[in-house]
């Protein structure tokens, strides 16, 4: 699941519109709208603004191939 359907179905979950989850997490309505519509490019703290209503942060997790730091150089 990404992170644009875990927020939409979340919204949805607790009956908010867009407008409502934006008022509440402290964002603007906009914000909220490119959120769930996937925009490529968002400020991760306003995120983490919208994630922390749901009790959720955003946080490193291992990629399905564990990266070898020998590979990095």
């Amino acid at each position: 699941m990404t992170i644009h359907e875990f927020v939409k179905e979340k919204r949805k979950l607790v009956r908010l519109t867009q407008p409502e989850l934006a008022q509440k997490a402290g964002v603007g309505p906009r914000f909220v709208r490119e959120l769930e519509q996937g925009k490529a490019t968002l400020r991760l703290d306003k995120v983490n603004l919208v994630l922390k209503l749901f009790g959720y942060e955003l946080g490193a997790i291992p990629s399905v191939r564990n990266i070898q730091i020998e590979d990095l150089r």
